[in-house]
């Protein structure tokens, strides 16, 4: 059963409303579906090219060939990898940009203690602590984190991830931090060879080629027919998360039941359509074309800015695309909730939230015998129950001024409620993609800023 709830009713968009695209919609749906044989096909038209739809039934493949083949299937690998790394290693530099990170930024976020890096290893449950890199190109934060590594007496990992390898603040992350890791072992050890962990492209790739040269033990692949921005549920996301202790099983298990409903449920009971055709709706008939997705709480702050390049990548083309954006709530409140409220009626705000009661023996307010702050009146209640009163709040002032509003529930932040959150907004870009006539899959924007920045940097 699902843990994820979608609810538009305060969007002002009627089921009645919603109805009237309903075959638009079901037509983007099957044209998604189609991708997956499609990518395949040697007949694949220019105007469906890149056709990267794999992600789309890749969490089926993936648990369907562990349980047939177990320690044998890619995930029974990554699975004994990321327990070897837990087991043996007391710190991981995740190095990587865009989409090769991000949904592993998120799962740490949502997942891990906020203090993970602080705490024991015991109080960690064995898992190393973690580090990101190799995303932008801070050269003073780069240098931090390596002094940290450098000067830690226990053994370390590295994993680069990049499908091509030449994203050139990824790659010059690698570099820095392989030589490293060779002071540190020896340019021909054992430990280089079990340590350093690349996760790239098939072929074609520096990467590969680099740990090929290293001589590597385990190197795993981005799939083709993936994008690197619908990777999450792939090596790229997987690896990451099962060295924090993340359940993959659970996260994959979740992210198909998503599929499964997308695949056959109707238009009214399916949160993947309803999500496109609402927001479909309040971009081209009330001309919402700012999406706000408001998280409530610190955890999901990464989903958000995840989803922000998901839907800005794939739909931000040809002079279309709404524009995502992320909020955290209740502290952004106070710097952007004036201007929802009252400012330019072109946003609509989606509310990203854990249900109230999933946090056990939550800090409350106690009583004062002086009460000289008068939180009093506040006595007995819970984090949870201030922070669900805000959203509540919140929700009602924009709906007295006609803002639209969707709750985006999560009855638990936990693998299985994040895999589906993920597929979900995975399916939704493409099926949007699809609707409005715009190919969801490559990023000629992208590509355009790296060429002249190579260029540049050889002058």
């Amino acid at each position: 059963m699902s843990m994820l709830r979608y609810d538009y009713s305060k969007t002002g968009i009627t089921q009645n409303e919603l109805g009237f695209i309903v075959p638009e919609l079901e037509d983007a749906r099957a044209e998604t579906l189609d991708d997956i044989e499609l990518r395949e096909s040697p007949c694949l038209p220019d105007s469906r090219k890149p056709c990267d739809s794999a992600f789309i039934d890749m969490p089926k493949r993936l648990l369907e060939a562990y349980r047939k083949e177990g320690e044998a299937s890619e995930l029974g690998q990554i699975l004994a990898t990321a327990k070897m790394l837990r087991e043996e290693t007391d710190r991981v530099v995740l190095l990587g940009i865009g989409g090769s990170y991000m949904g592993a930024k998120a799962l740490f976020s949502a997942l891990c203690s906020p203090f993970h890096n602080e705490l024991s290893r015991e109080e960690r449950k064995g898992t190393p602590r973690v580090y990101f890199e190799g995303e932008n190109l801070d050269g003073g934060v780069a240098a931090e984190l390596l002094a940290i590594i450098e000067n830690s007496r226990e053994d370390w990992c590295c994993v680069p991830i990049s499908k091509s390898g030449g994203t050139t603040e990824t790659a010059v992350a690698t570099r820095i931090f392989l030589n490293a890791a060779r002071q540190r072992y020896g340019d021909s050890s054992e430990k280089l060879r079990k340590f350093f962990v690349p996760v790239t492209g098939k072929t074609g790739s520096k990467l590969r080629k680099l740990g090929e040269a290293v001589g590597v033990q385990t190197m795993f692949e981005v799939p083709d027919g993936v994008g690197g921005r619908f990777s999450v549920l792939s090596a790229v996301g997987l690896l990451p998360a099962a060295i924090m202790g993340v359940d993959i099983v659970r996260l994959l298990e979740g992210a198909a039941a998503m599929t499964t409903l997308f695949q056959n449920a109707d238009v009214f009971e399916n949160p993947i359509l309803c999500y496109v055709g609402v927001n479909h709706l309040l971009e081209t008939r009330r001309e919402m074309d700012v999406r706000v997705l408001s998280t409530w709480g610190k955890r999901l702050e990464y989903c958000g800015l995840w989803l922000d390049q998901l839907e800005a990548e794939s739909l931000g083309k040809d002079f279309a695309g709404a524009l995502p954006l992320t909020c955290v709530n209740t502290r952004d409140l106070h710097s952007r909730g004036q201007q929802h409220q009252q400012g330019k009626t072109d946003k609509t705000i989606t509310n990203l939230f854990e249900l109230p009661t999933a946090l056990e023996n939550p800090l409350s307010v106690r009583s004062s015998d002086r009460d000289e702050d008068e939180l009093n009146i506040y006595s007995g209640k819970s984090y949870p129950e201030l922070l669900d009163a805000a959203r509540r709040g919140t929700n009602q002032a924009y709906s007295e001024v006609l803002r639209p509003t969707a709750d985006m529930s999560l009855e638990k932040i936990c693998a299985y409620s994040l895999g589906e959150f993920f597929q979900l907004m995975m399916l939704a870009t493409a099926v949007e993609g699809r609707l409005i006539g715009i190919n969801p899959y490559g990023q000629p924007g992208v590509e355009a800023y790296k060429k002249n920045m190579k260029r540049i940097l050889k002058q």
